[in-house]
């Protein structure tokens, strides 16, 4: 990984971007995460910079991703990968099975023994939220395995993030989507480049560097695939702000 920082962005370039621990600070619970005004600002820039070739790559739901942007609606991966809405506007979703009916039930009788925790429901993930209890992580990480045992299926897996544990989809994955976009227009014959901060992210990171792209691991612990390293989420403000100038194109 350089310590260099990383290299600004070029308008041949394909820009995907993680979002909570990314560009918007993490809060106690996933609906108290606020937009900030910088970004709201820089991402249309950097829309039009890349003619287009931008997009969300996060954990979150398609429509909460929208509900976050609102007004700017991009082409977006959300849940994972599990969800995704290409440039044209086509919505692909990841097959549910009945599996996770039998986990979400699961789950859900757990936290309403422990009303600390948060169940986020994405419908085709589940996400257990330990973060306002951090004590119960051992008690959550039995829950969650208890659950997956529950779907008797192979359909899902675990995926980890920072205090929180989520059952996705085992056929999605961030690398995926970002290689799918990268085979449509706008994206295709481009560079890629994409951001994030947390395990999730590892498999874009696998993915950009096999295209001989820009990685950038958002926060200065751990090891990563990453070639580069942002400290924090102001800083990726200003690496976007520093590649989508404020004056507008003619």
């Amino acid at each position: 990984m350089k310590e260099s920082p990383p290299p600004r962005c070029r308008p041949d370039w394909a820009l995907f971007l993680d979002l909570d621990g990314t560009l918007l600070e993490i809060a106690e619970t996933p609906a108290e995460v606020r937009i900030s005004a910088r970004l709201q600002a820089a991402l249309p820039r950097l829309r039009d910079e890349l003619d287009g070739a931008l997009a969300i790559v996060s954990g979150r739901s398609l429509a909460v991703i929208d509900q976050l942007l609102a007004p700017l609606r991009l082409p977006v991966a959300g849940v994972h990968g599990a969800e995704r809405r290409d440039a044209a506007g086509t919505v692909h979703t990841a097959t549910a099975t009945s599996g996770l009916a039998r986990a979400r039930r699961s789950l859900a009788t757990f936290v309403a023994r422990h009303p600390r925790l948060l169940l986020e429901d994405k419908d085709t993930a589940l996400a257990l939220h330990f973060r306002r209890a951090p004590e119960l992580e051992r008690a959550a990480r039995a829950a969650v395995a208890e659950a997956l045992a529950a779907s008797s299926t192979s359909s899902f897996e675990l995926q980890e993030g920072k205090r929180v544990l989520e059952i996705k989809p085992r056929n999605a994955s961030k690398g995926d989507a970002i290689a799918r976009f990268m085979r449509e227009p706008p994206f295709a014959g481009r560079v890629p480049a994409f951001v994030g901060d947390d395990r999730s992210d590892e498999a874009g990171f696998a993915v950009v560097n096999g295209l001989s792209g820009c990685s950038i691991k958002v926060g200065l612990g751990g090891s990563s695939l990453a070639r580069w390293r942002l400290p924090d989420v102001d800083r990726v403000l200003d690496w976007l702000e520093a590649s989508a100038p404020r004056n507008e194109r003619a």
